[in-house]
């Protein structure tokens, strides 16, 4: 999955073999290895490479395209965790992986958020109750 990754965030970011190559100081061969699966770097370049990309280190060794519609790694902090089904009552299945990055627990309560040109958007009740009366306070002290 390495190079397959590096492969492909190599050609979204339009960036030659040459120049990736240039920015981690070993030779064009090297990353042509690194993509063919011959070889892997060591770890130290592994971290310039996802920092390069903007992409985590797990997500440039492990992300699957396959698992995840057939799109490439994504930005660091972005996730796509597959496609859930609505049951016949409107309710869904949080992904475990989605539950275990985010804290959800069984009993927590969650605010759905909707803009009709943007989508939904899950948050935990607490979190969102501390945003509005953060906005609160602003705009009483104007």
């Amino acid at each position: 999955m390495f190079g397959e990754n590096l492969l492909n965030l190599r050609k979204i970011n339009n960036m030659t073999q040459e120049e990736l190559a240039e920015k981690l100081d070993v030779s064009r061969q090297a990353v042509a290895k690194w993509e063919s699966g011959e070889t892997v770097p060591d770890l130290e370049k592994c971290k310039i490479i996802a920092e390069i990309f903007g992409v985590s280190l797990d997500d440039l060794a492990n992300y699957s395209s396959d698992d995840n519609l057939g799109l490439g790694v994504p930005p660091r902090g972005r996730h796509l965790f597959g496609v859930v089904t609505v049951g016949e009552k409107g309710q869904i299945v949080i992904p475990s992986r989605a539950r275990k990055i985010f804290g959800i627990s069984q009993g927590d309560r969650l605010v759905v958020l909707g803009d009709e040109n943007q989508g939904m958007a899950l948050i935990k009740s607490e979190s969102f109750l501390k945003m509005a009366d953060l906005i609160r306070k602003s705009e009483k002290g104007k």
